[in-house]
Order: structure tokens, then sequence, then C-alpha cells
């Protein structure tokens, strides 16, 4: 497969001190020996990749640097193709994918010049837009639905690069120009269930929940709109379990593998939010219930940090 990498020296990277080019001592001797010369997108800043339903403010938006073997100059402009992924398709119901369509060209004549010397753009495009660019209607964007969004570099002598051109180390984190995004369908924040909501629990290894420290660590907390703070999580046999639980006051017992802890949200609580604290080694998993018994949200392989809550199921 062809590379969309260039050879080229970029010491002036704000990531990046590079005190040479020289053959086979760089990053970039490594990544495009051999290889057709082209160009890449690299992700700057995504603005929004969540999309309200119902709210016709709501956008995708990407900030994007262009990279060639003459700082952005080959780049003539960038073509976006936007489709469709239907992932909520109910049983006897049509399945609503739709395949890309071109929906906006990006002269050179609209980049600026980043901090770098190069040339930046920024894209962004509502929910009109999105599915105006379509053949759907807004009945048929429903939660946890993705638009995918990709750009396609157009070059002055013709050549095209996209996402079929990319190597694992383009996506990667020193480059991050995977091209395709996905803008995903998410309901507005309301109200939780009150009552019972269930948290499914597993560890891969088996020997209990390792959050924040390899001896246990904290548990998923759950902070209430009134202060009040809920935890759960998998006890541990090598410390003090998921931590020092403020709600419910303990950890769920387990065999290791799976356990199913709950909290419970009272009458009239405006808002719960929910945080997991991480996963020292790469073993967690779990899924959120509301007392609905639909499940809202979920970890697997995610970094620390918010929960997203699937309010569409609540």
């Amino acid at each position: 497969m062809k590379s969309s990498i260039l050879r080229f020296c970029l010491a002036g990277l704000g990531f990046l001190a590079l005190s040479s080019c020289e053959d086979g001592n760089t990053i970039f001797d490594e990544v495009v020996e051999n290889e057709e010369r082209g160009a890449i997108l690299r992700t700057i800043n995504v603005i929004s990749d969540e999309i309200p339903i119902g709210n016709d403010d709501s956008f995708f938006g990407v900030e994007l640097e262009m990279q060639d073997q003459e700082n952005g100059q080959l780049v003539q402009a960038i073509d976006v193709f936007i489709g469709f992924r239907d992932n909520t398709v109910a049983d006897g119901d049509p399945d609503l994918d739709a395949d890309e369509v071109l929906a906006a060209t990006l002269d050179a004549s609209t980049f600026t010049i980043g901090p770098f010397g190069l040339p930046r753009v920024t894209y962004e495009v509502t929910l009109p837009e999105l599915v105006a660019a379509l053949p759907i209607s807004n009945a048929d964007v429903d939660g946890s639905d993705q638009f995918t969004v990709r750009f396609e570099l157009v070059l002055v002598d013709g050549r095209r690069f996209s996402n079929d051109d990319n190597s694992g180390t383009l996506t990667g984190s020193f480059f991050r120009s995977p091209f395709l995004y996905t803008a995903t369908v998410v309901c507005p924040p309301k109200a939780p269930t009150p009552g019972v909501w269930t948290i499914n629990m597993t560890d891969s290894y088996g020997d209990g929940w390792q959050t924040t420290t390899g001896g246990g660590g904290d548990g998923i907390t759950v902070t209430l709109n009134d202060g009040t703070v809920l935890e759960v999580g998998m006890c541990s046999p090598y410390g003090s379990a998921a931590g020092t639980f403020l709600g419910d006051g303990a950890c769920t017992p387990n065999d290791g593998s799976s356990a199913t802890g709950t909290i419970t949200i009272p009458p009239g609580t405006e808002s719960a939010e929910w945080f997991f604290p991480g996963d020292f080694y790469g073993e967690i998993d779990f899924e959120i219930i509301t007392p609905n018994g639909n499940v809202v949200g979920g970890y697997q392989g995610v970094d620390a940090g918010p929960i997203t809550i699937d309010f569409c199921k609540d």
C-alpha cells in the first residue's frame, strides 16, 4: 500500500525537537523510505464530534494542517465526503446506511498559515447540513447513529490522498492523520431516571479491579446535583479494594472475573455525573443499566474520565 507521507524535516514542530534529519535517524526516514511522495492531513483540534439530536445548531468541526514536500503548497484543495451509519435498526425496519457523497470542496485560497508555517483549515458542518447532503431525513436520525466525515487531499498534479493511503504510523499519535472522522448523534442531557441503576463489571485477568493503582484504587463515582457521591467497583485482593467508597460504603465482592453492583438515584435528582477513574492494567469492562433496563453506557478500552451516558436510551 502506498503511504501518503513525504520525506521532509519539520524541525520547527512544537511537539518534536529534532537536531538533524540524517538518513535512517528520524521517524520520517523510517516511514517514507522507498515510498511515493505525497501529503498528510494532520489533526490539530477536534472541535466537536458529538451531535445532540434535534439541535439544529449542533455540528461536527475539526481543525486540520497540511504537510507535504513544499510545506503544504502542493495541496490544491480538500474534498469532503459525508456518509451515514444507521446504528439503531429495529427488527423489521430497513437499514438506512447512506454511502458517502461529496459534500464540499475546500479550495487552497481558504487555507491560513499556522504557527509552524504550514497551511491550516477549519471545517464545520451542522446537523441540518449533514442531513441535507444525504438521502435521509431528520426522522431517520436517532441517538447512537453516526455521520462519517472523510477528507481527501487533492494535489496540484492531480494525485489524491485519503484514509486508504494511511499506515498505522499516520493514524497514531505522532501524525494524527486519520482523514476519516465520525460524528455521533447523542441526546441532550436530562434528569436521570430515579431508582436502582445496575453496573455489570468484569475483569479479564480475573483478579478484581485495579483502577488507579496496582493494589485497587478508586471505583466509578456518580456525583448527584446535591453533592451526594455514590461509588461502585469490584473488590481487589491486593489492597483497599476499589478505594475508600464515599457513597454505598463498600466495593462489590466478586469471583475475580465478574460482579454486579448497584447505585440508587433518588427521585427529584436533576443531574448525575458519572466518572471512571482508570484501568491500571487494561483489564476492565463494565456496562451501565438504567432502572428501565436499558444499557446506556460502558467501558472498553477508554481512558479515565467522564462516562458518556446515552440519554436517548435512559
